[in-house]
């Protein structure tokens, strides 16, 4: 599939802009923070001396105005951050969401959660933490104000900002691997607590949930472990360079009261000097006390990186014509997944090939594993063969644009869930254009009108949430009315009766039938035999390849018993291959 430039690139080379004009404010708020030396310097050496009350109103006033700025500059440097920040989510934020939508259905992408990374990235952004790392360039500056006010001074501060540095350097390597594992394991435990929440009914009925709360213990142990023990060394980091600093302010003020004794600076450098060192190693102190925050950070921007580059372009494809329904698989094979582990990689499917005509009825049965959820999967897109092509109307399926594809195809999986939302938007496929009309026809094609209207508020009845539980049955008659929405010229049902009663299987009959007088090509994926009375054409699966495919009269004659030659076969004995 083509893939489009990277987004989240393309949304960070939008931003060096801001990046850039971030870059001049700091610069002048790093110029404007020499307001406070100077003006104590002033203060001692002019004002004390000369005893002039309108030479000090006239310095505080240039001071007043001076300060004003800053905190302007301030303002407008942390405010520009926060828009960019914003901006960066609303440039990516889709791409990242369909992405990990997508991620379960792509090799090796399952670990990446780019939602969750670009909130990361989005955070810190808008933190104090990045403020610092702005700050850092202007070091040499305020150094080099100290080794105006005198040498000694100015090789002390160095010595001061060398030790500084290194005991960064220190923590940034004696931290990355721990807030590198923790950011692993924080994933690992997110996803059993989300998983576990999705199958909370297994859990509290058959009496796990202290042996699954055991086991998210162990998750969060181990995940607050790797965090405590990079948090545990940034902080012996962070107290060091703290207490340090503060050791240098007074060593500076020992060296500038020696100096001053010996008249070669004057009491106003001996204040000015401890003020302006100081705030030379202030970045410093601020990235090694944000390092955490500032690591995960990093780790997020890699991640979005990598991951973005997987984005299939949306614009791909060609604007075709609606089609009929016509569908050629031919010599379709599909892989396990890659496995570092295991080189060698099982066959799924191996050689499917059949030809489907607009308004055909294909019933796909075989045992369990025999890949029938697997093709179906192939069929509608998510998955991708390894060998071989899935073609519909003439065009093989990355022909087309997504949308358009969707559009014409109705799909029922095996596990359905409905979003939160109206019963109206879930069977529209939250189409804000979709018409009432059409939602009630799909509804009514797969016999869940009466149902819905039955329902505290009909189509307007929110589910997706514990405060409106769907039974099984009824979450999967109104997810065959989804995938019924629009009209699709191919249907593909996979299990589509795994919780239907009697009443419910006569209306899936009913709305294949339905469908297939319409000219849509359908496809049922099935266990239970009752469903096939619907379709004309069977599809035997047998461990990942073809048993049989033909007429449904054909293959059930074939499947009938030996000591029966004339017999045909009934369709619960096609199940049983």
């Amino acid at each position: 599939m083509k893939t489009k430039e990277n987004p989240y690139k393309g949304a960070l080379s939008t931003m060096r802009r801001a990046f850039l004009t971030v870059g001049l404010f700091s610069a002048a708020i790093n110029i404007l923070m020499l307001t406070g030396p100077l003006y104590m310097l002033q203060v001692y050496d002019r004002v004390l001396s000369s005893g002039s009350v309108a030479t000090l109103q006239g310095l505080f006033v240039i001071v007043v105005i001076l300060y004003a700025f800053l905190g302007i500059y301030e303002f407008l440097r942390a405010r520009l951050l926060s828009r960019a920040s914003y901006r960066l989510d609303q440039q990516v934020g889709a791409d990242a969401f369909g992405f990990w939508l997508r991620s379960g259905f792509v090799e090796n992408r399952e670990h990446y959660n780019p939602v969750q990374d670009l909130a990361v990235v989005r955070s810190f952004l808008a933190s104090p933490a990045i403020l610092g790392l702005f700050d850092l360039p202007w070091i040499p500056i305020f150094l080099a104000v100290v080794f105006i006010i005198h040498p000694w001074l100015g090789w002390l501060t160095v010595a001061g900002a060398v030790v500084v540095i290194i005991a960064a350097v220190v923590n940034r390597y004696a931290s990355r691997d721990p807030i590198k594992q923790g950011g692993v394991s924080e994933g690992v435990e997110r996803s059993f607590v989300e998983r576990a929440r999705r199958n909370a009914e297994p859990i509290l009925a058959l009496g796990m949930l202290n042996k699954v709360t055991d086991r998210w213990s162990a998750l969060h142990q181990t995940s607050l472990g790797h965090n405590q023990g990079g948090g545990d060394r940034s902080e012996v980091v962070a107290a060091f360079s703290k207490s340090f600093r503060l050791l240098l302010q007074s060593a500076l003020l020992t060296v500038g009261a020696f100096l001053a004794l010996r008249q070669e600076i004057s009491p106003g450098m001996i204040i000015a000097t401890s003020i302006v060192a100081g705030r030379a190693l202030a970045p410093v102190d601020q990235v090694i006390g944000h390092w955490r925050s500032i690591g995960r950070a990093g780790d997020a921007h890699r991640r979005l990186k990598e991951a973005m580059d997987h984005i299939p372009d949306s614009e791909a494809g060609f604007d075709l014509p609606d089609p009929k329904g016509h569908l050629v698989v031919q010599n379709v094979t599909k892989l396990t997944p890659r496995n570092s582990l295991v080189s060698d990689r099982p066959r799924i499917l191996e050689r499917i090939s059949f030809e489907l005509q607009p308004g055909d009825g294909l019933g796909v049965v075989g045992s369990s594993a025999a890949g029938k959820s697997s093709l179906a999967r192939i069929l509608v897109g998510l998955w991708q063969p390894d060998q071989g092509e899935v073609r519909l109307d003439g065009a093989t399926l990355n022909q087309w644009h997504n949308d358009d594809l969707g559009r014409h195809i109705g799909y029922l999986p095996q596990k359905v869930e409905m979003l939160p939302g109206t019963i109206a938007e879930n069977i529209a496929r939250f189409d804000p254009k979709a018409r009432d009309e059409d939602v009630i026809e799909a509804a009514q094609i797969a016999g869940v009108h009466d149902m819905i209207l039955k329902m505290p508020q009909g189509y307007a009845t929110y589910v997706g949430t514990t405060d409106q539980p769907l039974s099984g049955g009824q979450t999967q008659r109104l997810g065959l009315a989804r995938a019924l929405y629009g009209q699709p010229r191919l249907l593909v049902l996979d299990e589509p009766n795994s919780n239907l009663d009697a009443k419910g299987d006569e209306a899936l009959a009913s709305a294949v039938m339905g469908m297939r007088k319409k000219g849509c090509t359908v496809l049922v994926m099935a266990h239970r035999p009752s469903v096939i009375q619907a379709v004309n054409k069977i599809l035997i699966l047998h461990e990942g390849k073809v048993g049989r495919f033909g007429m449904k009269e054909d293959v059930l004659q074939h499947a009938a018993p030996p000591q029966r030659p004339a017999a045909v076969a009934s369709p619960s004995s096609v199940f049983e291959e």
